[in-house]
């Protein structure tokens, strides 16, 4: 199954030929988590659970376990993400940012894979 090559805060990408791109496999599966962990509980109408909100982390007092175990439940729920072994996940906070890494095991393919993003306001 493909999605629209999006990534969240961005315009959607076009193909080389003008027509919109889609995304499968790795990348969806990259795209997916990023939505799911930048997006804010509520702000989809019809799924009010959906969404880590990890923006609102950034510049307050942190418990990185907290957001560890957060980004962890989130992570799992992704189709693409396999469930064991387990992703391993480091949170690292810094000045107005949040720097986090997913290492994981793709479902489909059984491939590792790594995803590093900053996370400001």
């Amino acid at each position: 199954m493909s999605d629209l090559n999006h990534y969240i805060g961005g315009d959607l990408i076009l193909s080389p030929t003008g027509s919109l791109s889609p995304a499968d496999g790795l990348l969806r599966s990259k795209q997916r988590i990023l939505r799911r962990l930048l997006t804010n509980p509520g702000d989809y109408l019809f799924q009010p659970d959906y969404g880590a909100g990890l923006g609102q982390y950034v510049g307050a007092l942190m418990n990185i376990a907290e957001i560890t175990a957060l980004i962890r439940g989130q992570v799992l729920m992704e189709e693409g993400v396999a469930q064991s072994p387990a992703p391993q996940i480091t949170v690292t906070p810094s000045n107005n940012t949040l720097a986090v890494t997913i290492a994981y095991t793709d479902s489909g393919t059984g491939e590792p894979v790594t995803l590093s993003f900053d996370v400001s306001r």
